[in-house]
């Protein structure tokens, strides 16, 4: 059975995104980390399906396909290429159709889509947000792994993905030398 990944930016006191759902703090200056851009890479190439929340997936498709078509020389093109070619998947209860490559709608009930996606064959399902999206994910208890990269900065106040109490166990964890830390957790 694939399992489904969360891959998410938060911040050292916890949130995923201001409270209007900045994320300048993800570009905070300091040094360039190219392993820590290879390893996104890695993660996305592990899967073959990305789902989105309705209220990020036009922000997604759009910056990705721009990268795609109008920016051949940025160093976002190799994983610009995974995200517009691969499956995507928007749930929402109020859009039957949203413009973008390679992307589809889901109207019904969360829980018994993303199981029986998790049935089908093929790589891993990855997520990256939105924030109220991925809280639902993890408060019906579908998430399988959970990469959540630290960034070395504070914000004070802002969304977090956790609504509620949730045990998990470290599975790994790496430092780079931007600061940042990459854990992998899973349910425990």
């Amino acid at each position: 059975m694939r399992k489904l990944k969360l891959q998410v930016q938060m911040t050292l006191d916890g949130f995923v995104a201001g409270p209007d759902g900045q994320l300048d703090w993800m570009w905070i200056p300091g040094e360039r980390d190219e392993s820590i851009f290879q390893r996104v890479i890695e993660l996305a190439d592990s899967c073959d399906t990305i789902l989105l929340g309705r209220k990020m997936t036009r922000g997604f498709t759009d910056h990705w396909e721009n990268v795609v078509d109008n920016l051949p020389d940025s160093p976002e093109q190799p994983l610009a290429q995974l995200m517009v070619n691969m499956r995507k998947i928007a749930f929402s209860h109020t859009q039957t159709a949203i413009n973008g490559r390679n992307l589809e709608v889901e109207n019904g009930d969360l829980a018994a889509a993303v199981q029986a996606l998790k049935k089908e064959p093929g790589k891993d399902i990855i997520v990256y947000g939105g924030a109220n999206f991925v809280s639902s994910l993890i408060s019906q208890n579908l998430i399988d792994e959970y990469f959540i990269f630290r960034n070395p900065v504070a914000i004070g106040s802002g969304l977090s993905i956790f609504k509620e109490q949730k045990a998990l166990k470290l599975d790994s964890s790496t430092a780079y030398k931007n600061g940042k830390i990459v854990n992998k957790y899973l349910p425990v």
